[in-house]
């Protein structure tokens, strides 16, 4: 690659450090020509702590994103954003490590978007130490809602002109959401007939684009057994069944509603047979990454869908009940920078 990829620190008193350090560690090639937006201290401790008493990694700060392309493997080109004025305690929440973790973002986000560097991975931030960092971070409840601002901003667009959607992914499932990072009151109230086509058109954009082909995609009903013809609710029959319509118009490859509970199986590659669908286009959070999640966080990868940047991520939060003890497993990580890679060609 011609340019490199930013990984951004995430929370300092989570495990976002020592997964990154530990991808160093453990997958030098891969890594190579991408580098860390974080706290050099921070790193420092991760480092120290994954290495159990071997010789650590080189860790070289950096100005400018191009100067980690010119850097050898094992070692991890870091540029300093923000300053912690102290060491954050491993586990414990941190308005400071809230503040550090947002400003990192925000500065990949904007090299990313002014084509700087070819993708961004983020490490995990913790919400609440977000909602702790104050104005403006605050207003965001996670990473996907401010990207989505980042971008719009810098394109000079209106929020709602910068539909994004979260697609969690492993080997064997991919998910798209309708709704992200609201209550459950307000995700039923977001199943619109707009919002699923707008779901469904965005998966169909940016999967294509993965896939190099128009994606098969399945459809998850809101209701128990797809509402069971209007017996059980019915948001199946007056809004999901129309938005689907309405996309085959437009020449979506499209499914359903098909039962929840079944849908994902249905869905999986597994056994060395393709799967019947794509994706699934789930109706809220917890519909759609409750399977993905179950079948291993180890190699889920986050993608957000509808940016004009790449930003993938691993499938998990901060543990901030492992953090420092060195159990962190990289694997999803590094699974976020090989999807990352493959966006960004």
């Amino acid at each position: 690659m011609n340019k490199p990829i930013a990984i951004t620190l995430g929370d300092a008193a989570g495990i976002g450090p020592e997964i990154i350090a530990k991808a160093y560690q453990e997958a030098p090639e891969l890594m190579q020509g991408c580098f860390v937006v974080g706290d050099l201290a921070t790193m420092r401790r991760a480092t120290q702590r994954v290495s159990a008493g071997s010789i650590g990694l080189a860790l070289a700060l950096i100005e400018a994103a191009p100067e980690a392309l010119e850097l050898p493997p094992q070692c991890m080109p870091l540029l300093q954003v923000g300053t912690l004025h102290e060491m954050v305690p491993f586990g414990k929440l941190d308005a400071g490590a809230g503040l550090l973790a947002a400003q990192c973002v925000v500065w990949a986000a904007q090299a990313a978007l002014r084509g700087d560097i070819a993708a961004m991975v983020t490490a995990p931030l913790n919400k609440e130490a977000l909602a702790l960092a104050g104005e403006p971070y605050c207003r965001f409840p996670g990473h996907t809602e401010l990207l989505q601002a980042q971008a719009a901003a810098f394109t000079g667009k209106p929020l709602a002109q910068m539909p994004v959607r979260m697609m969690l992914a492993n080997d064997e499932l991919r998910v798209v959401l309708v709704s992200i990072h609201v209550s459950l009151r307000q995700a039923i109230e977001a199943v619109t007939v707009s919002n699923v086509l707008q779901t469904l058109l965005i998966t169909h954009q940016s999967l294509g684009a993965i896939l190099g082909r128009a994606p098969r995609i399945a459809v998850a009903g809101l209701n128990p057994h797809a509402g069971e013809g209007g017996l059980f609710g019915r948001e199946e029959l007056d809004l999901i069944a129309p938005a689907i319509g309405q996309a085959r118009t437009h020449g979506l490859n499209v499914s359903g509603p098909f039962a929840p509970d079944t849908v994902f199986m249905s869905a999986r590659a597994v056994g060395g047979k393709p799967a019947p669908f794509d994706v699934v286009v789930a109706m809220y959070h917890d519909q759609g990454l409750i399977p993905v999640k179950y079948l291993g966080l180890e190699q889920g990868v986050n993608v957000t869908l509808g940016l004009p940047l790449v930003r993938t991520s691993p499938d998990h939060g901060t543990a901030f009940d492992i953090a420092g003890t060195g159990k962190a497993d990289p694997s999803s990580l590094l699974a976020a920078v090989r999807m990352a890679r493959q966006l960004a060609r």
